[in-house]
């Protein structure tokens, strides 16, 4: 008989397991309490979308829509991609639920996963991970964006990532920069015949990309091109000199970075990277920028917009190479019984603890008490509470810290003081 082939998951995919999956759990949650305490609050949206959303609003013309979406059609013969990003999800979301209608600035963040066909390589998988925001309203003023740099910052402080850079740049409006890019465009055009077939071909899509090249072979020729902030119109000039004191006024410091023109055709005025050590070439963790006109593009009012995305599997593995990543014990407590009749015993007082969200593990079956110890211990439990019959006599029960092997008898209550302050 014809041994069964293995099957495995799909190249640039992979399994966060349960040690992962703790610590990004904590990092998540650091997330929500951070931000929430900005003002922002949680959207939820669909890993799919019509794929003219993306075509519309991340450009028809850029290497996320020509070559690396996830497209297919279903039954009602619709196209339809798997998500490349969320900006443009949580703008159709923003426009459909008619949520300028909301007071105020309307301050949105979202987790989860993200799909584009890309060559697999350290920290950058074709289904990865996004933790974003995004400021919607009338305002174009220069304290939200400080405002939102400084909430990545507290994120980042929280979850304990030091060491990390922030490059700052603007990109114009539409009126500049397309005056801008037309004389790049010219200067490229010069310069074409020593460039690499993909900085040639994007002279014509989107001459600004040609700007994040990391071709080795191409930085020298790239440095002496026309630089944006030549070429700002005098509101746009205005406008990030007041970016850069909002931010000194909080205490951010920022390199000055006039290649960075972000990626999607969206953006304008401000954008930045923050970079963060123990990640190599691809070393930047969080992007983002504004993108004013974005909502009307998509069929919506005339609204300002603000946001970014922190790649969460490169965040992991930053916080990795820090040591920043301490494991926190699945286990607090493993409860040995002894004898059938203490059962009812165990099952009532790992409820009790589980419901004062102690992490319990009660074995379904009763085990020798060594053998108990010995699973207690592999699962890295804290405690062992041991409840025989003479526990239940005594109204008591043994409590064994398993790093020393220090017991003590305690009561039921005294049992959840002890698990709650340690």
């Amino acid at each position: 008989m014809a041994e069964r082939q293995q099957i495995r998951a799909i190249k640039g995919v992979r399994d966060i397991l349960p040690l992962e999956s703790r610590a990004w759990s904590r990092v998540e949650r650091a997330a929500q309490d951070v931000f929430g305490t900005f003002g922002f609050a949680e959207i939820r949206l669909p890993i799919f979308e019509q794929t003219e959303l993306f075509a519309r609003s991340v450009g028809a013309d850029t290497d996320i829509v020509g070559k690396e979406m996830y497209t297919f059609t279903d039954r009602d013969e619709a196209s339809i991609s798997l998500r490349p990003e969320a900006t443009a999800s949580v703008v159709r979301a923003y426009i459909e639920h008619g949520m300028h209608t909301l007071p105020g600035d309307v301050k949105l963040y979202y987790m989860g996963p993200m799909f584009r066909r890309e060559r697999p390589q350290k920290g950058r998988y074709r289904q990865f991970y996004q933790i974003g925001a995004e400021v919607l309203g009338q305002s174009d003023a220069p304290g939200i964006d400080a405002e939102l740099i400084e909430m990545l910052f507290a994120f980042f402080g929280r979850v304990g990532l030091e060491g990390l850079t922030l490059d700052l740049n603007s990109i114009g409006c539409k009126e500049c920069r397309s005056k801008y890019v037309e004389v790049l465009r010219a200067k490229l055009l010069y310069v074409k015949d020593k460039l690499g077939a993909d900085s040639q071909r994007r002279i014509e899509t989107n001459p600004l990309r040609v700007l994040d090249s990391k071709a080795p072979d191409e930085q020298a020729i790239i440095e002496t091109l026309p630089r944006i902030a030549d070429h700002l119109c005098e509101a746009c000039k205005t406008h990030f000199a007041e970016v850069r004191r909002q931010l000194d006024l909080r205490g951010i410091t920022y390199n000055l970075n006039w290649r960075l023109v972000r990626g999607l055709d969206y953006y304008m005025r401000t954008t930045f990277e923050i970079i963060a050590p123990g990640l190599g070439s691809q070393n930047a963790v969080c992007g983002g920028g504004r993108y004013d006109g974005l909502v009307e593009l998509l069929g919506g009012l005339p609204t300002k917009g603000i946001g970014f995305a922190i790649g969460e599997d490169r965040l992991m593995l930053s916080l990795e190479a820090a040591a920043k990543l301490a494991a926190e014990p699945s286990v607090d407590a493993f409860i040995v019984w002894m004898g059938a009749a203490t059962q009812a015993t165990a099952i009532k007082v790992a409820q009790r603890l589980r419901g004062a969200g102690i992490k319990v593990e009660l074995p379904p079956e009763e085990f020798k008490f060594k053998k108990a110890l010995g699973l207690a211990d592999k699962l890295g439990a804290r405690y062992a509470i041991l409840i025989g019959e003479n526990e239940i006599a005594a109204g008591k029960f043994t409590l064994k810290r398993l790093a020393d092997a220090v017991q003590t008898s305690v009561t039921e209550v005294e049992l959840l003081e002890t698990l709650r302050a340690n």
